[in-house]
């Protein structure tokens, strides 16, 4: 079976940066990754990567920035006040979550100032070239139930519990 939309695939994937540092590795956390083709899972970068590959299919893939997490953007670099934070010890280099205008996004702290702080809202990857290793392990047609959440589900999951939980 090949990978197409409405398949769940299963792989394990190795994240580097463009001097071959690893950001992430699934095979070293011992957990695939487990995503529903055609629904916006992962990066459309990678989607058309995977297309019409089969299990055991092993393949690298580099990323631009602009297919990745963007370019970095200067903009989104700015000073807030300091009672902004809910935390009085902050120091450069954390990270926390925020509400963003399309949904939840990380802040870092650059700067720490008396009365400001200096955050950057860029992904922390932006700008970066991004390489994958993939190894796909299986692919299989989704559920009812994956395609109406338009995600994998855990195995064994009730149809009828599934419909009970949709968010309003």
């Amino acid at each position: 079976m090949t990978i197409a939309p409405q398949r769940i695939v299963t792989l394990h994937y190795r994240l580097s940066d463009q001097d071959d540092s690893v950001l992430d590795d699934s095979h070293a956390r011992g957990q695939p990754l487990e995503y529903l083709h055609g629904h916006g899972n992962i990066m459309a970068g990678l989607e058309r990567a995977l297309e019409g590959q089969e299990a055991g299919a092993q393949l690298s893939v580099t990323l631009m920035p602009a297919e990745a997490y963007g370019l970095r953007d200067e903009a989104l670099v700015r000073e807030v006040g300091r009672h902004a934070f809910p935390v009085e010890d902050i120091a450069p280099g954390m990270r926390f979550q925020t509400p963003g205008d399309d949904g939840p996004e990380i802040v870092t702290v650059l700067e720490v100032r008396d009365d400001a702080v200096v955050i950057d809202t860029n992904h922390p990857l932006a700008g970066q070239t991004l390489r994958y290793r993939l190894e796909v392990l299986e692919v299989r047609d989704a559920t009812r139930a994956e395609l109406a959440k338009g995600h994998p589900l855990p195995p064994g999951t009730d149809p009828g519990e599934v419909e009970d939980k949709k968010m309003p």
